[in-house]
């Protein structure tokens, strides 16, 4: 290619990838996936030259075309960066999503609060509540709950250890009881 891919050059990686990806999905084997989506016609299991498929440079200059192996790791890599990119922009419409729905409860929480404030009404201020609870565990204001765990009567948590020949007595023990015998 000799420096950056152009629109449609991407445009075409991109559908590829998309491609590889499908095929991956519906079971097709790596090197069957591959050959699908190769540059030369006589690897591309469709017999024709796929578009920015792997190879591309190769077959543009005559080469040889790429190896049983490197068609493998090619799709792999493709399916590994197309599920990298789906990610992000999964993570990316998340954050949006995320200050979308902030940006709902806000609203709800005015025409709530200002009921509340006005009236004195309990319905209006539990609801206010309720959204400023919904809005702090949203975005993530809440601090995390400390638990301790206790033994009897709130005392320390006694430990006990056992050295190999107690383990397999256990062992033993909970096998004979899974057989129908006594613990």
């Amino acid at each position: 290619m000799g420096g950056r891919p152009t629109r449609a050059q991407r445009a075409a990686i991109t559908q590829r990838r998309t491609d590889a990806i499908d095929l991956k999905l519906a079971g097709i084997d790596w090197l069957t996936i591959g050959r699908k989506l190769a540059a030369d016609p006589s690897l591309n299991s469709d017999g024709v030259a796929y578009p920015q498929g792997y190879g591309i440079e190769a077959y543009r200059k005559g080469l040889e075309p790429p190896s049983d192996g490197r068609l493998i790791e090619l799709a792999c890599k493709d399916v590994s960066k197309a599920l990298a990119e789906r990610g992000t922009a999964l993570d990316d419409s998340t954050d949006e999503l995320r200050k979308l729905m902030a940006e709902r409860l806000e609203r709800l929480f005015f025409g709530v609060y200002r009921a509340a404030i006005r009236t004195g009404d309990l319905q209006a201020v539990d609801r206010a509540v309720r959204i400023i609870e919904r809005s702090s565990h949203l975005l993530g204001l809440n601090r995390p709950v400390r638990t301790e765990v206790s033994g009897p009567d709130g005392g320390a948590v006694q430990v006990e250890t056992a050295g190999l020949e107690e383990l397999q007595r256990l062992i033993a023990l909970a096998g004979d009881a899974g057989e129908g015998g006594e613990a």
